[in-house]
């Protein structure tokens, strides 16, 4: 796999544009069936997860030998198109500050709620109308860390593989059986499945999470920071739980809130 001989150095070149398109619209990701990955760490993580790679876009100038020699060795089977790009017109398409140079068209996977496999006690985080993409890449990387069995996503307001998700959660965004669906179905697979669902929300019969045993089938449901849970789900819920404040402040960010349970969670189950 080698670079052809030109460098792409123009702002205007299709595959330049199509990127932009890509990172800034959703509508965009959905028709191509694409999305793009930043940072040989994060494409590391996805390639290891089986993750499609089509096309590779590389400022050598910031990537330096020894990253372009990674990145050799890590697609030497897969041999995706590869395309070297300047440093100004790399610096155009790239969304971080600092990036090494490194930038893929990726496929994400499709999955669907029928499509996961449940092991006999699964762990579920389950998020409803999430709309901040760092908020859902840093509770992936919550999932990966604590080996949940999947993140369920209601009524999403961004799409699963927002390139600044991916960029939040370090390339968990495919390590994690990740799924799209409605209020209406999640309720009614927990209900098939036999899936206790607990509500973090300040209610008046709420309990503290630690109360609460996690080590059968459970479902941990946040809202968002704004709204928190919408009273059709929270009330259709097992269970509404809280996580007692001891200060000023009556709740937490919601990354770190899943976080907290999660790990409760994990250590009730002796993981």
């Amino acid at each position: 796999m080698a670079f052809p001989s030109d460098p792409i150095t123009s702002p205007q070149n299709p595959r330049i544009k199509n990127l932009l398109k890509l990172q800034q619209k959703s509508s965009e990701r959905r028709t191509q069936g694409l999305t793009i990955i930043e940072g040989l760490r994060e494409l590391t993580i996805a390639h290891g997860a089986g993750v499609a790679v089509p096309a590779l876009f590389v400022c050598p100038e910031l990537a330096g030998t020894e990253r372009l020699a990674q990145l050799q060795a890590l697609f030497a089977e897969s041999r995706p198109e590869w395309f070297a790009v300047s440093r100004p017109v790399f610096e155009k398409v790239a969304y971080r500050e600092g990036s090494d140079g490194v930038l893929a068209l990726a496929r994400p996977p499709q999955r669907s709620l029928a499509s996961l496999q449940l092991p006999k006690a699964p762990l579920l985080l389950v998020l409803e109308a999430v709309e901040k993409p760092g908020n859902l890449g840093a509770i992936l990387r919550t999932a990966d860390a604590a080996q949940a069995t999947a993140v369920i996503v209601c009524d999403p307001r961004t799409d699963l593989f927002n390139p600044n998700a991916i960029r939040s959660s370090i390339g968990c965004s495919f390590t994690v059986p990740t799924v799209a669906t409605t209020r209406e179905e999640l309720l009614a697979w927990c209900q098939q499945h036999g899936i206790r669902t607990y509500a973090a929300a300040l209610t008046e019969h709420a309990v503290p999470y630690t109360t609460c045993d996690f080590r059968g089938p459970t479902a941990l449901v946040m809202g968002t920071e704004a709204d928190g849970l919408t009273p059709e789900l929270r009330q259709a819920c097992t269970q509404t739980i809280i996580i007692p404040m001891r200060g000023a402040i009556d709740s937490l960010n919601v990354s770190t809130a899943t976080a907290i349970l999660t790990f409760e969670a994990v250590r009730q189950r002796g993981a």
